[in-house]
């Protein structure tokens, strides 16, 4: 026994003195209490803490840190906390794309949808849809049982949804002959998926003739834009197990936890924009969850004196960012800063924290202040001082996506946000004067503004513009409706023309009008096509605008020459010189092929049922959002509140 290890206990029995009772029980009641406080001073003791504290008692939450401005810091704003009832809304690549130049992931709580068997009956396809859809089911069944009433709910945000997203019958094309051509384009997408998996499943994007990954600089370290970039296409093509592949590979290897420089501008509208999309599409949340992760990433980019944020951000813990070495004087480009607000504002819905809205309207306000020559937005801004470097305007690379978030702000807002439409329309009023012109040709084009003085270029990035000014003709003065639809379609035909008077019929990255040439590239450097969707882009709004049928013909047009001069053994490749039919190819297979190009020529040829304009707007990579229909959300949440009482 222990007591006759002890000093001064009988070994022939447990008589002890009082003297030696007091001692021991001394000793004793000290041991005790070196016991028992010990689990309150010894480190990460949190589980045996659990034991004697109360359940109630939550552990804090760090966020991060960062300057005396860090934005990282308002992400510790109580949910509860009312955010504003205003509304706000160059695609670019670094190497080719770029309108400038050219933890572990958790694993969802829901197990890997079973890979679907195959076959293309229709009753197969329903049934995958079926299975893709329940977690949004799933997500519905969750807000209905005391979800708080201030975070996001998916059940609430499909209510509010005029028609469904999918259409009556996925969008298919009653017209036989369309239909057909819808099936080829949707086989191009499975092709050009199907070697991105076999040759470079993981890495950014694929090279076609060499048959490997490509990775590049432009993204930070963030791997898959491929997978991000056609997550939602896959979804709406119904290629239902090349989306559970994709959806499996965001569940477990997407890898925020990167510490590379990436361009703020590109990860917003890939990433971000991809993951949004999907989450909308489908109710999955792990999408939901990864972009809420990714999007905290990037707010230390605004961390600048004015509040503009630089165009390169390191997305590791520092945060640090800078702007492009060759952005004059440090500047930023007014086509990346600009283009934040469509994914922003839906961040701050999914997070119920209002600092990504607060961030981009910063952006607005600011411009709002300073002088604009002519009433035009030269591409570069100092983020320092907040004023103009140089007076370049362009439509095209540098400047064309920041007017296409301005009335797509005006849209998804549902047509509530007031200074986003004021400042689209005034903005288009100053191009109309300045830079449309009209060739000797009869051809309407958008040229270029160097300190008052016209490039008679445009750009095929520009090329976006018939769709812009189409969708917005219907909400500026009435009795200019019919002059907006026109120079649409006038741009639109012009671009067009970029594609008809080439030996490909696929369009130049930049054609001009002078020395006696119009329409057409006249320097080597121009005559390039990297698979491009912004001709595409605004064949698809004329069509569903106008339902004229030279918008389809236009658009297979390109299909056929995309598989006659784009088309190689292993997916998709640019080509260096449109004007020749002797390809030589660039080996690049652009994650925006995927995305934008493809995903527009599928619904140029599917019914418009398919995310319909009434309840979408497209980002500047294609990826739809949902409109915010703010009254709606509130009486749904009304209705909520009184039925839980």
């Amino acid at each position: 026994m222990v007591f006759r290890k002890l000093p001064g206990v009988s070994a022939s029995g447990m008589g002890l003195r009082l003297s030696q009772k007091f001692v021991f029980l001394l000793f004793l009641s000290g041991l005790v209490t070196l016991c028992f406080g010990a689990l309150f001073f010894l480190p990460d003791s949190v589980r045996l803490k659990r034991i004697f504290l109360s359940k109630t008692e939550t552990p804090p939450v760090t966020v991060g840190s960062g300057s005396e401005n860090d934005a990282r810091e308002h992400l510790k704003r109580p949910k509860d906390q009312e955010h504003p009832r205003g509304m706000t809304s160059g695609k670019g690549e670094t190497s080719t794309k770029l309108k400038s130049l050219s933890r572990k992931p958790a694993v969802s709580r829901e197990a890997t949808e079973e890979r679907l068997a195959g076959g293309k009956a229709l009753e197969d396809l329903t049934l995958s849809r079926s299975r893709a859809e329940s977690a949004s089911e799933r997500a519905t069944a969750a807000d209905r049982h005391g979800a708080d009433t201030d975070t996001f709910s998916y059940a609430k945000f499909k209510r509010c949804l005029l028609k469904p997203p999918l259409g009556r019958d996925y969008g298919k094309p009653s017209d036989p002959s369309t239909n057909e051509r819808r099936e080829k384009v949707k086989e191009m997408m499975k092709f050009a998926w199907d070697n991105y998996k076999l040759y470079a499943w993981g890495k950014n994007e694929l090279r076609p003739l060499t048959r490997n990954g490509h990775l590049g600089n432009m993204f930070g370290g963030l791997k898959g834009a491929s997978i991000i970039d056609s997550l939602d296409t896959l979804y709406i093509m119904g290629l239902m197990d090349e989306y559970n592949d994709a959806k499996e590979w965001v569940q477990t290897s997407l890898d925020l936890n990167s510490n590379g420089e990436a361009s703020l501008f590109e990860v917003n509208i890939r990433y971000v924009g991809g993951l949004l999309s999907a989450y909308y599409l489908t109710g999955e949340e792990v999408f939901k969850n990864k972009v809420l992760e990714l999007g905290e990433k990037l707010l230390p980019a605004f961390n600048t004196p004015t509040g503009i944020p630089r165009g390169v951000i390191n997305l590791g813990s520092s945060g640090t960012s800078w702007s492009w070495g060759w952005a004059s004087a440090g500047s930023s480009i007014l086509a990346e800063f600009g283009t934040l607000h469509l994914e922003f504002v839906h961040l701050s819905e999914l997070s119920a924290n209002p600092i990504y809205t607060e961030k981009v309207m910063n952006i607005r306000k600011l411009l709002n202040k300073i002088e604009k020559p002519h009433g035009l937005y030269p591409n570069f801004l100092s983020p320092v001082s907040g004023n103009w470097v140089q007076h370049h305007v362009s439509i095209g690379g540098l400047g064309d996506s920041f007017y296409e978030y301005l009335i797509k702000s005006f849209l998804m807002s549902d047509k509530t946000d007031g200074d986003a439409k004021k400042m689209y329309y005034s903005a288009l009023e100053a191009i109309e004067a300045n830079l449309v012109q009209k060739s000797p040709g009869g051809l309407t084009y958008m040229a270029e503004w160097r300190g008052g003085i016209l490039d008679h270029k445009m750009g095929h990035l520009a090329c976006f513009s018939g769709g812009m000014i189409g969708i917005g003709a219907d909400d500026g003065v009435p009795e200019k409706r019919q002059h907006y639809l026109d120079l649409a379609a006038e741009i639109t035909h012009t671009c067009h023309e970029s594609y008809t008077r080439s030996a490909t019929k696929l369009g130049p990255e930049a054609f001009r009008f002078d020395g006696g040439g119009e329409a057409t590239a006249t320097r080597l450097s121009d005559r390039y096509y990297i698979l491009r969707p912004e001709v595409i882009e605004s064949y698809m709004y004329m069509w569903r605008l106008t339902h004229d049928p030279k918008y389809r013909e236009w658009g297979w047009e390109a299909v056929e020459a995309l598989e006659q001069h784009c088309r190689v053994e292993a997916g998709f490749s640019g080509i260096r010189d449109v004007y020749t039919t002797t390809a030589s190819h660039d080996n690049m297979q652009q994650s925006f092929f995927l995305s934008e190009t493809l995903k527009y020529l599928y619904l140029l040829f599917s019914d418009d049922d398919l995310l319909p304009l009434e309840d979408w707007v497209f980002n500047t990579e294609a990826h739809p959002l949902p409109i915010i229909r703010k009254s709606c959300l509130q009486d749904e949440a009304t209705q909520d509140k009184t039925v839980a009482e």
